[in-house]
């Protein structure tokens, strides 16, 4: 799976550059398996990372149960995990299945091809979640074609009318052209990350680009948001929903008004597909909201999100899931104690899980992370140091209490974090375990994260 090589004769197309996944160095699944499967937590050197499998299936079947429930279909964003078999579950649950996705970067989609994903059918439909960079088409155009041959679908996303130009350009040099499959990122509030908003001129003058282009068919309509993380209450989360909702169909329904009125241009074959989604939003999808959402609608729904299955302290503060919702710890050793050094005279203790192995993410709760059992906070992290501070009986929300509460050198502790996506990136693998099979601290399987750009 090689970039296509064409003579940069097109000032549009730059040098393009390369995913080299056939290179990319993982340590070997089954010699992880092998050495450490049956062993307990307290014998892991530390830190390290702990998913418990069963909790993260449950929360695959729920999302898959919100979507039904919102009559939506659903695509699964696998850039927290990046495993196979993480993908597995958020595809095939006990509720449904899907067989999309969302990736983050080029590597993922090569890793998903690799392992089997798409060969075997669990995977069927790929989106590339960033806008399109011009110096990688020449990767995600070799990729449409290897998905194309197990006969999956590749999909790439778009929010600037110059991406139409170099796809165009790119085109201009084969002799047998395609059209892209796209879906447009619309912008649908104040997180200014990516998309544009579809009551804007320059949305307009994007959409009339995309919709003129002999090299692009749009599938869709995508938007994320991700200012729904400051959440608090259901009735929130619904709002922002709604409001993606609005979003997209907007985008559609500017769509189909330039198709009407432009002679000569042909109306989809197929109905849009309006993508909304982020765990928040997600975790609001409801029966009850299905009857404000279809009406009037411009195309076919879609759900997707990415944090659900693991999920952390960011998602606890939107009081839509619970702590026994949180599938994801990191497991860290206390390697010093000093007594009355805190905050009043209170006690710290310092741990060997630091900034890189928690990320230096924060969230509307103090801190870097919270103690599972015990009322203790991540306060302060440099790179390989954690100081662990006592927290109020009221701000202990990982419970039940574990004995006194008292931590002391040598204590294993396990820490859930504020962003388990970026926590999870500090990690070469995964330790798994499983709630159901045991009493989740014992390992049953490694996991070994794709890495790479």
């Amino acid at each position: 799976m090689s970039a296509e090589e064409h003579p940069q004769t097109n000032p549009l197309i730059p040098k393009q550059s390369r995913t080299p996944y056939h290179i990319s160095g993982k340590p070997e699944k089954q010699d992880l398996v092998d050495e450490y499967k049956g062993k307990n937590l307290d014998a892991l050197r530390t830190p390290a990372l702990i998913i418990d499998r069963a909790v993260f299936a449950r929360n695959c079947a729920k999302m898959h149960e919100n979507a039904k429930a919102l009559g939506a279909r659903f695509r699964a964003h696998v850039k927290s995990h990046k495993t196979p078999e993480g993908t597995r579950l958020q595809l095939l649950s006990n509720a449904d299945e899907t067989h999309s996705i969302v990736v983050s970067t080029v590597m993922e989609v090569c890793e998903v091809f690799r392992a089997g994903l798409m060969a075997d059918g669990t995977v069927k439909d790929v989106l590339y979640g960033l806008p399109m960079a011009p110096n990688k088409i020449a990767d995600l155009s070799a990729l449409t074609d290897e998905l194309a041959a197990v006969g999956a679908s590749m999909r790439i996303l778009i929010d600037h009318p110059d991406q139409v130009k170099v796809i165009e350009a790119w085109e201009s040099t084969k002799a047998n052209h395609r059209r892209w499959s796209v879906f447009v990122k619309v912008d649908c509030g104040s997180h200014r990350r990516a998309g544009l908003k579809p009551d804007t001129p320059a949305f307009e003058h994007l959409l009339r680009a995309v919709l003129a282009s002999p090299s692009i068919s749009i599938y869709g309509f995508y938007t994320h948001a991700g200012h729904s993380y400051a959440s608090t209450s259901f009735e929130e989360a619904s709002n922002f929903l709604l409001g993606e909702v609005n979003a997209v169909n907007a985008a559609a329904t500017l769509a189909l008004s330039i198709i009407a009125n432009t002679p000569g241009m042909d109306h989809p074959r197929e109905a849009f597909v309006l993508s909304i989604g982020a765990t928040p939003t997600a975790n609001a999808a409801t029966e009850a909201l299905k009857a404000r959402v279809e009406s009037g609608l411009n195309g076919v729904l879609e759900l997707h999100a990415g944090n659900y299955p693991l999920l952390d302290l960011q998602q606890l503060n939107t009081s839509l899931i619970g702590p026994s919702d949180i599938a994801q710890r990191v497991l860290a050793t206390v390697i010093s104690y000093y007594p009355g050094r805190g905050e009043g005279g209170s006690d710290e203790a310092m741990c060997d899980a630091g900034a890189l192995a928690m990320s230096k993410d924060t969230g509307p709760r103090p801190g870097y992370g919270d103690v599972i059992g015990k009322p203790w906070r991540l306060s302060r992290v440099s790179q390989e140091h954690g100081i662990l501070t006592m927290m109020s009986p009221a701000s202990f929300s990982l419970g039940p209490l574990q004995g006194d509460g008292g931590l002391k050198l040598g204590d294993m502790v396990q820490i859930v974090g504020q962003h388990a996506c970026l926590t999870l990136a500090g990690y070469p693998w995964y330790y798994v375990v499983d709630s159901d099979v045991s009493d989740g601290n014992v390992v049953v399987d490694v996991w070994v994260p794709w890495k790479g750009w």
